[in-house]
């Protein structure tokens, strides 16, 4: 069993490598010990850990991982909800040099055997009920009780004592998984140094003191999920407060309770939130920031939004291979930062390219966005995917986004090249969707399109020909069979005597687009 490596360090990794620069940072876990304060914490459902509490459970959480075979480069996989147990995992994997892979707990059966052949981790985690609890050699673990429920589980130790991280600065922190246009899941790799030095920008970008607090309700497993709800906190020296599923009357009372200052979430969350019965301006009014992004934040949204919770609300962009790249600071103009998706940050550097031929664009073009900068991922764990993304000699990242960024520098997203759907801030593979619909019997040809939400984003539509009956409950019956994330199932499906393509023989995706967002504004149920 190797340990994980990167296959490409691409994002100019011998421009940021070098030393003296801001992103020539320690390891995480020594970073995170710097920044200890009697504030530090977490909280979930069950479990509250705060200041020397909280070192000492990832100290005896590292002395569990070594007692189990687990040493610097090697790889740490689990799957469960949101807990104080997979924060403690992230920083015990950090503190001995280990790789933290966590999968997210809504992935199915087969997706989780195709995340875990990529990683090949020397130990594998599982809440009760997961899927992955019924890998080979699956260690099950109660997740809901905190550092004790992983003691219980994983052999004795001796606790590695903060601050004696064998990990170096280049070393790989997390293998984060994401879906792809092939609709291969892929490992998406950073190391401490990147992971580091993003933290700290947006602590200094976002204005995050020893008074605030944060809630994250998103999964660990997911970018947003581990930059607000671990290293942000870790790295600030500030609680962070999980949620195992999501309810937007029980964030209102966390929110309340835990004072909470802060939240980096999909926007689904608040305008969930601003809508719940329980919801009024006193409960929310420690919240002074919100940072989101996706296809649903508008002008409208960040208005509607900003005014129900007495707060300001920030739009990102950002994906799991380049975190947050783009937004604004307090200083910045508010109508700028309320129209668009805001501008760099650090020394990440972009370029507009045309999509066909690679040519930089002149501003305000439209055209392919490309990224570099010390925060990006260092490569997928499959070196094929990597050279399908990344440009050499240079090291930018293509990111497949199409945007156009002002003289100024404000960006806006215009849309995407490849068939990614995302809906609540999950990215579905389009061709992922098509190739299970068509393994159904009933089902000749099939393509999936974003249907357009209000809330969610987007939802995936289906439209399908057929040899027999295939509706929407068979659809999901379908999905639910083959394994698949209930998230990545169609919710709306249409049968069609024969889809339109192109010229070239090719599905055309436009006019199935636009047929979806019809059907969606005209309210109709058509399977």
């Amino acid at each position: 069993m190797a340990p994980l490596r990167a296959t490409l360090a691409h994002s100019g990794a011998r421009r940021y490598g070098r030393s003296g620069g801001p992103w020539d940072r320690p390891p995480l876990d020594r970073s995170a010990l710097a920044a200890a304060t009697a504030r530090a914490g977490v909280v979930d459902d069950r479990v509250r850990l705060e200041g020397p509490g909280l070192e000492a459970a990832v100290a005896a959480v590292a002395g569990a991982l070594a007692g189990a075979g687990v040493r610097r480069g090697r790889v740490v996989s689990w799957q469960a909800p949101n807990s104080a147990a997979g924060f403690l995992l992230y920083r015990a994997c950090w503190l001995l040099g280990a790789v933290a892979a966590p999968l997210h707990h809504r992935l199915g059966p087969a997706e989780v055997d195709g995340a875990l052949g990529q990683v090949d981790p020397v130990l594998l985690l599982a809440a009760p009920g997961m899927p992955a609890a019924e890998a080979p050699g699956a260690v099950p673990v109660d997740t809901t009780r905190g550092a004790e429920g992983l003691l219980e589980a994983l052999p004795a130790g001796r606790a590695v004592p903060a601050g004696q991280s064998t990990a170096r600065p280049a070393d790989l922190a997390v293998a984060l998984f994401t879906s792809g246009s092939t609709g291969v899941p892929k490992a998406v790799l950073h190391t401490h140094r990147g992971l580091g030095y993003k933290a700290a920008t947006m602590i200094a970008v976002h204005g995050l003191g020893p008074g605030d607090a944060v809630l994250m309700p998103a999964p660990l497993a997911h970018v947003s999920g581990l930059l607000n709800g671990v290293l942000i906190p870790s790295l600030a020296g500030i609680p962070s407060t999980l949620m195992a599923s999501w309810d937007p009357e029980l964030a209102l009372a966390r929110i309340a309770a835990e004072q909470v200052t802060f939240m980096g979430a999909p926007p689904v969350f608040f305008s969930q939130m601003a809508t719940a019965t329980g919801f009024s301006p006193d409960r929310v009014a420690s919240l002074r920031l919100v940072s989101t992004g996706g296809a649903s934040v508008s002008p409208a949204f960040v208005e509607s939004t900003a005014a129900a919770f007495g707060c300001r609300v920030k739009r990102t962009y950002g994906s799991t291979e380049a975190p947050t790249m783009t937004t604004s600071s307090p200083a910045d103009d508010a109508a700028r930062a309320r129209d668009t998706d805001g501008r760099l940050v650090g020394e990440a550097e972009m370029e507009v390219h045309d999509p066909d031929t690679a040519a930089p664009l002149p501003p305000g073009t439209a055209g392919e966005l490309w990224l570099r900068g010390p925060e990006l991922f260092v490569g997928y764990a499959d070196p094929a995917q990597t050279d399908r993304v990344v440009v050499r000699p240079g090291g930018w990242y293509r990111t497949g986004d199409l945007g156009v960024v002002d003289p100024e520098g404000w960006l806006q997203v215009v849309g995407r090249m490849s068939d990614i759907i995302i809906r609540a801030g999950e990215n579905i593979s389009a061709s992922e969707v098509e190739a299970v619909l068509e393994a159904h019997p009933a089902v000749r040809h099939a393509v999936a399109v974003p249907a357009p939400d209000p809330a969610l984003g987007e939802r995936v539509a289906a439209f399908v020909e057929t040899d027999g009956p295939f509706d929407l409950e068979d659809c999901r019956r379908w999905f639910a069979e083959r394994g698949v994330t209930r998230f990545k199932t169609p919710e709306l499906v249409v049968r069609v005597d024969a889809l339109p393509v192109l010229a070239a023989g090719k599905p055309d995706r436009t006019a199935l687009r636009a047929r979806a967002a019809a059907l969606v504004a005209a309210g109709s149920e058509h399977r």
